[in-house]
C-alpha cells in the first residue's frame, strides 16, 4: 500500500502538455486564425499529393510550415524575446503572398485538372485565400493602428518602444 505524497512534494513534469501552447493563445482570434492556416494548408497539402496536380504540393507544404512556425513563435512569444524581426510586418507579408498563390494554384488546379483531389484541394485553396486574406485584413489595421500612434511621438520615442507583442494581434 502506498502513502500519499505530503503536500509540499512538486509537481510530476508536465511532459507533452508543455509543447501545447497557452489556452489564452489558442482563443485569441491571432492563435485561432494560425491554427486555420495550419490546418487548412496541411490538408491543401495532401490533396495535391494525392491529386494530378502534384506539382503545386511545395506551396501549401511551405505555407504549413510558416503557419506553424508563427503559430508556436507567437505562442510561446518569441517575438517578444526576439525584437530584430518586425513581427508584425514579417506576418502582414506571409498572409499576403499565401492569398495570391493560393488564389492563383486554386484557380489552375480546379480548371486545368479532372480528378477529385485537384477539385477538392482547389476548393480548400479558396477557403483558404479567405482566411488568409482576413488575416492580413487585420493584421494591416493593427499595423496601421500602430503607426498612427508612432507618428504622434518623436522618432526617439518610437525607437525605444519596440515592437507589437502577441497580447496587441490577440483580441478576442
Amino acid at each position: 500500500m502506498e502513502e500519499p505524497e505530503p503536500a509540499g512534494a512538486a509537481a510530476p513534469p508536465p511532459g507533452l502538455r508543455s509543447l501545447l501552447p497557452p489556452r489564452e493563445f489558442l482563443c485569441s482570434r491571432k492563435g485561432q486564425l494560425l491554427l486555420a492556416e495550419s490546418v487548412l494548408s496541411f490538408i491543401i497539402f495532401i490533396c495535391y499529393i494525392a491529386s494530378l496536380a502534384a506539382s503545386f504540393m511545395m506551396a501549401p507544404l511551405l505555407e504549413f510550415l510558416l503557419a506553424l512556425f508563427l503559430f508556436f513563435a507567437y505562442a510561446s512569444k518569441l517575438n517578444e524575446k526576439f525584437k530584430g524581426l518586425y513581427w508584425p510586418l514579417t506576418d502582414f507579408l506571409r498572409c499576403v503572398t499565401a492569398a495570391i498563390i493560393y488564389f492563383a494554384i486554386s484557380i489552375a488546379a480546379v480548371s486545368k485538372y479532372n480528378d477529385g483531389a485537384s477539385k477538392a484541394a482547389g476548393v480548400f485553396g479558396f477557403i483558404a485565400t479567405i482566411v488568409y486574406a482576413i488575416d492580413f485584413y487585420i493584421t494591416f489595421n493593427d499595423l496601421v493602428t500602430f503607426l498612427k500612434q508612432g507618428s504622434s511621438d518623436s522618432p526617439e520615442g518610437r525607437k525605444s518602444e519596440g515592437m507589437l507583442s502577441s497580447s496587441d494581434f490577440c483580441t478576442i
